[in-house]
């Protein structure tokens, strides 16, 4: 198959993708791989592949496709397919929550010589490298990274990795309990795809909506949490987005726990844990695990709270998320407290305390937890963040934090 032929079979492909035909498509792009000889057309077709696993949910494949990417990169010598292909390799590994291999392989993105087509493409190495960072709790790298992949987003006028890095934002203040921003950020991105989106996929607003339903949860607001995910999850099933629609289910549970409605409640969590187990998201596994262990707790069902902690906290360590971790000790000590272990009791205070502190979760002004309850944060553009009300109020115009971890023992 030469290269005509083969940028015709791409194409096709393409449409038959966008018209919701997934497999089709992928018979034609896998037809491509195994008959054409343009090398230039086998890279793209790989990330086609690439793109289409990854949506599917199925990371493994994903990851497969992008390290054959990579080596046909290597044949073509070119460092914006050799950009791509890292990129590739950096998604493929932040989606199977290999986030140490994922911040690797953005780093070596960013070390490749830089060409006017790989600028545009160093806005989505940010974003992925923010993901990584966030999934590991290193939330003052996640901040820098996504606000790095703010400017080249603005700086390029891609609205579609603005859309992107305010989802992630979103995600990042729901985490960090500024729910405020958790909201204002997916709803940027919502306004982003009204705006400019009319040839977008679909896929952009039904991420804008599940990010809005989390936040929406978070601040009470459970009919408007309810209404968003609904809609997030239509479009996740007429598309055949598994991620998204696992992330919906677990959404749905949550705010079913909120309401007091266990029943309703556990089917749903079964059903998101069930894809995610599938897709091999262990992080949002932990996610699941950690809504089950609070609907235990509320039944008085101690033992199974505890198992069920266990269980997440072993995934927690196991892709290195201090957050998760963090949490799982705070509700193991209410079932230690309950059941009178003391021992393990301050275990768990003990490992509370650490986790705070690898995080760098508290306030450097007035030392409180932050992410503990809803309250208004800033941060300063080193990425340090700080209660707005101690910024306020101590009217300090360099980072505390900064300051501190400048300041070299001396000699008496």
């Amino acid at each position: 198959m030469g290269q005509d032929q083969t940028k015709q079979q791409i194409e096709k492909g393409l449409h038959l993708y966008q018209c919701n035909q997934t497999e089709k498509a992928l018979r034609v792009w896998t037809k491509v791989l195994e008959k054409s000889s343009d090398l230039v057309g086998r890279f793209r077709v790989l990330g086609c592949l690439v793109t289409a696993h990854s949506e599917m949910g199925r990371y493994k494949e994903m990851l497969k496709f992008a390290v054959v990417q990579i080596d046909t990169a290597r044949e073509l010598e070119d460092a914006d397919f050799l950009l791509e292909g890292y990129l590739n390799l950096a998604r493929s590994n932040e989606k199977l929550c290999e986030f140490h291999k994922t911040i690797s392989y953005c780093k070596t993105c960013l070390g490749l010589p830089g060409t006017r087509a790989g600028t545009q493409l160093r806005g989505q190495v940010s974003l992925s490298m923010g993901n990584a960072f966030l999934g590991l709790s290193l939330f003052q790298k996640a901040l820098e990274s996504f606000e790095k992949a703010l400017r080249y987003a603005h700086n390029n006028d891609d609205t579609m990795l603005e859309c992107r890095v305010c989802c992630s934002l979103g995600s990042f203040y729901a985490q960090v309990k500024d729910y405020e921003k958790a909201l204002f950020f997916p709803c940027k991105a919502a306004e982003l795809v009204s705006d400019y989106g009319k040839g977008w996929s679909l896929k952009y607003r039904a991420m804008s909506q599940y990010h809005m339903a989390v936040a929406y949860r978070l601040l009470g607001h459970l009919g408007s949490a309810m209404e968003c995910c609904e809609e997030s999850m239509k479009i996740a099933l007429q598309h055949g987005d598994r991620p998204l629609q696992a992330l919906c289910l677990l959404c749905f549970a949550d705010i079913h726990r909120s309401r007091g409605d266990l029943e309703t409640a556990f089917p749903r969590y079964d059903s998101a844990m069930s894809i995610m187990t599938e897709i091999g998201n262990r992080l949002g596994q932990v996610h699941v695990l950690l809504g089950v262990a609070k609907c235990w707790m509320a039944r008085k069902a101690l033992d199974k709270a505890l198992d069920t902690i266990e269980r997440a906290q072993d995934l927690a360590e196991e892709v290195g998320n201090k957050l998760s971790q963090l949490k799982l000790h705070c509700l193991s000590e209410g079932v230690c407290r309950s059941k009178g272990l003391q021992r393990e009791l301050r275990a768990h205070v003990v490992r509370f305390h650490e986790c705070v502190e690898e995080t760098e979760l508290y306030c450097g002004l007035c030392g409180e937890s932050i992410g503990e309850k809803n309250s208004r944060l800033q941060a300063l553009p080193c990425s340090h963040i700080f209660h707005l009300r101690c910024l306020q109020n101590n009217g300090t115009r360099s980072c505390p934090n900064c300051r501190r971890s400048s300041m070299k023992p001396g000699f008496v």
